[in-house]
């Protein structure tokens, strides 16, 4: 079995947790400084615990020795020292952050990885599996033009005026909204301002808006440099959640008091387990001398697993980030050497070999238009027999 010490006992870290063990595969310890979300997790999974307070590098360095990978489910601020653990220990690192900075710090700590042993943060769903999708759409076209991602988790009954519930961190979800944005525009690296940018679109007959957030697009600008006139990534919302958020964040300037900003999100606004994720990518470029679009379409609903509820953005982000963890440690991680080494992006990860997996599987249980390949012509089939 595998040893895998997980940190975070909180609505991701639960999930990743049953899912691990619910296989014979995993030998899971499961660490937090919260007793009471350690013996939930230990009663939902099964999972061994410990209580640790994972910023004290005194506890958790010891833990981390003896692990085959580490798996952060910690708030992103952690997460540096936590790779620095699993580095010290010679165990593979994963992580599920949305930040920028804490990605770069992550990169700089796997130079120094051991032979087999990888740091692969950005696990979750954006950045995530939306860069792995965005990455395979792109494979399809000669000359690409324009990549856009687009990704939301929602309440399926909103009833307040910012129609939305929370649904994850509330860290991350300021960090999204206060942050600077990466894009390319006319080819060049920029960045932007969240919350800017607003767009309206239908899918399935429902209206959605979608704004500059920080984070999504991963390593995506590195990869795509060069390649590609347009890439950005927004966040979906309802209509009007947009204008709200700016009211608070801008005009009343709590994106300098963001522990302020975070009390009254948290106060206020409950936690639903009914919600949908919506996963909406679009590349456009050339095939064969056209200009061609192609479109992966996705909604993920709460699910029912073993008798117990999810919502989606549990299921969602967990199964981003065990799909990867057992993709490494069965040599399919990447379309590449199989014995990888150091710093992995989410895009080096084979799409079809993720869709397949076991956990990736239930980003396949969606509605609406599933990864396909465009249709082929008769001039084009030559290039793929």
């Amino acid at each position: 079995m595998h040893r895998i010490l997980l940190l975070g006992a909180g609505k991701i870290g639960r999930m990743i947790a049953k899912f691990l063990t619910s296989t014979t595969d995993y030998r899971v310890v499961v660490a937090d400084d919260n007793r009471e979300s350690l013996a939930l997790v230990a009663a939902q999974s099964g999972a061994q615990t410990a209580c640790i307070d994972a910023g004290n590098p005194a506890e958790l360095f010891p833990l981390c020795q003896g692990q085959q990978a580490v798996i952060s489910a910690l708030s992103y601020h952690f997460n540096p020292l936590v790779a620095r653990g699993a580095l010290e220990a010679g165990a593979s690192y994963f992580d599920l952050t949305e930040d920028i900075a804490t990605t770069r710090a992550v990169r700089e700590i796997a130079q120094h990885a051991l032979p087999g042993q990888i740091f692969m943060p950005q696990c979750g769903l954006a950045p995530g599996f939306v860069s792995i999708v965005a990455n395979q759409l792109t494979r399809y076209f000669d000359q690409l033009d324009s990549v856009y991602m687009r990704v939301g988790a929602l309440p399926q009954f909103p009833t307040n005026a910012l129609r939305y519930n929370l649904t994850w961190s509330t860290d991350g979800l300021i960090n999204e909204y206060c942050n600077f944005c990466e894009v390319i525009h006319e080819g060049r690296l920029l960045e932007v301002l969240p919350l800017e940018g607003l767009e309206h679109f239908s899918l399935d007959g429902v209206r959605y808006e979608a704004f500059n957030t920080s984070g999504g697009l991963g390593t995506l600008c590195e990869t795509l440099s060069g390649r590609v006139r347009t890439l950005n990534y927004k966040t979906v919302r309802y209509n009007g959640h947009r204008d709200l958020m700016q009211f608070l964040i801008s005009e009343l300037r709590l994106s300098e008091r963001r522990e302020l900003l975070k009390d009254l999100l948290e106060t206020a606004i409950p936690i639903t387990m009914q919600d949908v994720v919506v996963v909406f990518c679009t590349v456009t470029g050339r095939r064969q001398g056209q200009l061609v679009q192609t479109s992966d379409a996705r909604k993920i609903y709460q699910q029912t697993i073993d008798g117990e509820v999810w919502s989606a953005i549990q299921v969602t982000t967990a199964a981003g980030v065990c799909a990867v963890v057992d993709l490494h440690f069965t040599g399919q991680l990447s379309t590449g050497d199989p014995a990888i080494t150091g710093f992995v992006r989410q895009e080096q990860v084979d799409c079809p070999r993720l869709l397949a997996n076991r956990f990736g599987k239930y980003y396949d249980r969606a509605l609406s238009l599933p990864l396909v390949e465009p249709a082929l012509d008769v001039a084009d089939a030559s290039r793929v027999a």
